[in-house]
C-alpha cells in the first residue's frame, strides 16, 4: 500500500480522478478530499469519490502521510497556508499543476525553504470537461507524468510518488522546471490560448450565430480546448507568461509571414508552410502510435 491515508485538496477532474485511480488501485488505506466549491465535496461523497469530505482543510489532511495537491496554481499560495499547519511533519506534499517553477516557487515562499517531502508533479492528461463528476479512475493510463525534481527533495519522497503514479498506469519522466514549462508552453499552452482567442474573436462578430451553425469537424477539433476550465487556464498562462509570451510573439511573426504571402497570392510559401505542418503532424502521430504500442506489448517507449 502507498498511502495508509490519502488526502486530495482540490475535487475536480484530476484531483478527482487521482482520488478514484487510487481507490481502483488499491493503494490507499482511506481516502478523504476538500475542495473549496461544496457542490464538489457532495458529489465526490455521492460518487464515491471519497471516504469522506470535511467543510474545512485541516480535518482532509489531518493524518495523512500523502497529500496531493488539485488546485488550479495561483490558488497553491492559498491552499498551503491553510493546510501547512494540520500536515504531518512526515507527510509527502505533492501537486499536479501544469506549470512547475511558480509552483516550486510559492511552495519554497509558503514553507521558508523547499521541504524535503514536496515532489512536485505534472500528470500530462485531462479532457475539457471540469468537476469531480468528469473524473475516470483510468485518466492516467499510458500517459505520462513529469516530475521536476529540487535540490532538496527526498529521494523516498520522489519513490512514493513515482510509485502513485506508476499504480495508475502513468509513465514517469523527470526533467528540470525549467524545461518542463518551456515544453508546455509551447505544445499546451499555446494552443489553448489561440483556441480561446479565436472562439472568442467569432462569437464577437455580428454573424456569430451563423458562423456557429456552419462550423464543420475541423472548427469543433481546433477550438475543443476552449470548453476547458476558463479559471484553470486563466491561472496558467498568467504563472507561466514568461515562457509563454516569446511563444506568442514567434507565432504572430509566423502568421503575418502566412497573411502577407495570402494577400500577395504567394503560393509557394502557402503550400511550403502547409506541407512542412502536414508532414511534422504524421511524423507525430507515427511517433504516438508507436509509444502506444511499445507500451502495450510491455517494450517500453519513452520520451525520444
Amino acid at each position: 500500500m502507498i498511502a495508509q491515508h490519502l488526502a486530495v485538496v482540490g475535487l475536480g477532474l484530476i484531483g478527482g480522478s487521482v482520488a478514484r485511480a487510487a481507490r481502483a488501485a488499491g493503494i490507499a488505506g482511506q481516502i478523504t478530499g476538500f475542495d473549496v466549491d461544496a457542490r464538489q465535496r457532495e458529489q465526490a461523497l455521492e460518487l464515491g469519490v471519497v471516504d469522506a469530505a470535511p467543510d474545512t482543510v485541516g480535518p482532509a489532511v489531518t493524518g495523512a502521510d500523502l497529500v496531493v495537491l488539485a488546485v488550479p496554481v495561483l490558488e497553491t499560495g492559498l491552499a498551503l497556508d491553510t493546510l501547512r499547519g494540520a500536515l504531518a511533519p512526515d507527510a509527502v506534499l505533492t501537486d499536479v499543476g501544469s506549470t512547475k517553477s511558480s509552483v516550486i516557487a510559492i511552495v519554497k515562499h509558503t514553507f521558508r525553504e523547499l521541504p524535503p517531502n514536496f515532489v512536485p508533479a505534472h500528470p500530462i492528461a485531462g479532457t475539457e470537461k471540469t468537476g469531480v463528476a468528469a473524473s475516470d479512475a483510468g485518466l492516467f493510463r499510458n500517459r505520462h507524468v513529469i516530475i521536476t525534481p529540487h535540490e532538496q527533495m527526498s529521494p523516498a519522497a520522489a519513490a512514493r510518488v513515482e510509485a502513485l503514479w506508476e499504480a495508475f498506469g502513468a509513465t514517469v519522466e523527470r526533467m528540470t522546471p525549467e524545461h518542463h514549462d518551456e515544453i508546455f508552453a509551447a505544445t499546451s499552452h499555446l494552443p489553448h490560448v489561440l483556441s480561446f482567442t479565436l472562439v472568442d474573436m467569432l462569437a464577437r462578430m455580428s454573424s456569430s450565430a451563423e458562423l456557429f451553425n456552419y462550423a464543420a469537424g475541423g472548427f469543433r477539433d481546433f477550438t475543443r480546448i476552449a470548453g476547458s476550465s476558463p479559471k484553470m487556464w486563466h491561472d496558467i498562462v498568467r504563472a507561466n507568461r514568461s515562457a509563454l509570451v516569446p511563444l506568442i510573439d514567434r507565432y504572430m511573426v509566423s502568421l503575418k509571414q502566412m497573411r502577407h504571402a495570402i494577400a500577395t497570392d504567394d503560393p509557394i510559401h502557402v503550400l511550403e508552410v502547409f506541407t512542412r505542418a502536414r508532414n511534422a503532424r504524421e511524423h507525430y502521430e507515427a511517433d504516438q502510435q508507436r509509444r502506444s504500442a511499445a507500451s502495450e506489448d510491455g517494450t517500453g517507449g519513452g520520451a525520444a
